[in-house]
């Protein structure tokens, strides 16, 4: 009987993995149990009960309200709402002009191209750690004093201070109606076919379809919560502007280092995505008529996203990953308040564990969204 499991493929397969799942699990036991009782023979307290104590450590600016009375847990949370907005805000920039320079590369006018090359080659090979101190190292040494601040617009402001921009000041009405906006906006986009074959499939012009749904959607939720709020100039009092929005030098220059950089290699993996869409597609689509840029949107694109994505999703990846570096110019993102973390409790490795548990399930998060996305653009096999 043994020796017939034995030569069972299956058995052999999932014996195997199980052995080594096992070998693993028991690995891992060993390792926390020897850690956790050296720890205590040493007085070294184990535990995630400091994340309900007092900071008592301040975060320079952060995209939620945070107050140093607040406790650890809060500290953290505050870290990991910079750490997914600079993510987010990396991405979406760099995708943008990404795909400028991936259709600058394939410009058939050579300064277009070769300007495109350059910066493409330049930015790849130069460490973004370069990038962050060099644009940070602008920011701090090259711009005004706030009396002297550039003022190339009406309540727009440039010093060294920062970057100041009139805000919008918004009631909790205001902040739950943008919420409810983007949530509308995120379902436009995953079911925008249904809904245009709903309202009216035989339009030649889907965009303004879905625009008008998501006005009157808009329109309809304005009536429903009425929310309200106040525009906020900046403005010069003392030393310093008061108001308005404020992008400090450390985020502008976390923002330019990140989206230049991932940048040009997402322009890469554009124009090769283009590439690899067969020359005929272009033939074919001059042959009905179509001109060069809708050939390019209707035909090629929908083609080569097939291509682009699998090496986009990591590219975005490794931009979230990216933004550890921002200790390197001062931001406050998660790695920074870990690390203040660790040096207020001396929990080291409990801090350490929460960094890299919170880094995984947002990698896993934009992995999942991506792989459900090329899943949607994906061939399907006649069957």
């Amino acid at each position: 009987m043994i020796s017939a499991l034995l030569d069972n493929r299956r058995f052999r397969s999932w014996g195997g993995q199980i052995l080594l799942l096992g070998g693993f699990a028991a690995l891992l036991a060993w390792l926390v149990t020897n850690t956790v009782s050296n720890l205590n023979a040493r007085g070294i307290r184990v535990g995630f009960d400091f994340l309900w104590r007092q900071a008592n450590f301040p975060i320079s600016e952060s995209v939620l309200p945070y107050n140093p009375s607040d406790t650890f847990f809060w500290a953290y949370v505050t870290g990991v709402g910079n750490t997914i907005t600079i993510s987010l805000l990396a991405i979406i920039l760099s995708t943008a002009l990404g795909l400028a320079v991936g259709l600058a590369r394939r410009s058939k006018h050579p300064l277009i191209s070769g300007v495109a090359g350059v910066f493409v080659t330049t930015m790849r090979n130069m460490p973004l750690i370069v990038h962050l101190l060099f644009w940070y190292a602008i920011a701090t040494t090259s711009l005004p004093a706030p009396r002297m601040a550039y003022h190339p617009l009406p309540g727009v402001f440039l010093s060294l201070r920062g970057f100041y921009i009139p805000s919008l000041d918004l009631d909790g009405a205001a902040l739950a109606y943008v919420a409810l906006l983007l949530a509308a906006l995120v379902l436009l986009v995953m079911f925008h076919r249904k809904i245009i074959a709903l309202v009216r499939p035989d339009t030649d012009h889907p965009i303004l379809i879905l625009v008008a749904v998501f006005a009157a959607v808009a329109l309809v939720l304005a009536l429903i919560i009425r929310p309200s709020g106040a525009i906020s100039v900046p403005a010069i009092k003392g030393f310093n502007f008061a108001g308005g929005l404020r992008l400090s030098p450390e985020f502008a220059a976390l923002m330019l280092g990140l989206v230049i950089y991932t940048s040009a290699f997402i322009g890469e993996i554009i124009r090769g995505g283009i590439d690899a869409v067969a020359a005929g597609q272009w033939e074919a689509g001059r042959a009905i008529g179509l001109s060069e840029c809708h050939t390019l949107t209707r035909i090629i694109i929908p083609q080569a996203l097939r291509i682009i994505i699998p090496p986009m999703t990591s590219q975005y990846l490794s931009t979230v990953k990216n933004t550890t570096l921002a200790l390197a110019v001062g931001y406050p993102e998660l790695g920074l308040v870990v690390g203040t973390v660790i040096n207020q409790t001396g929990q080291a490795i409990e801090s350490i564990a929460l960094l890299l548990a919170i880094f995984l399930t947002i990698s896993i998060a934009v992995s999942l969204l991506m792989n459900w996305y090329n899943a949607r653009v994906a061939l399907v096999d006649a069957r």
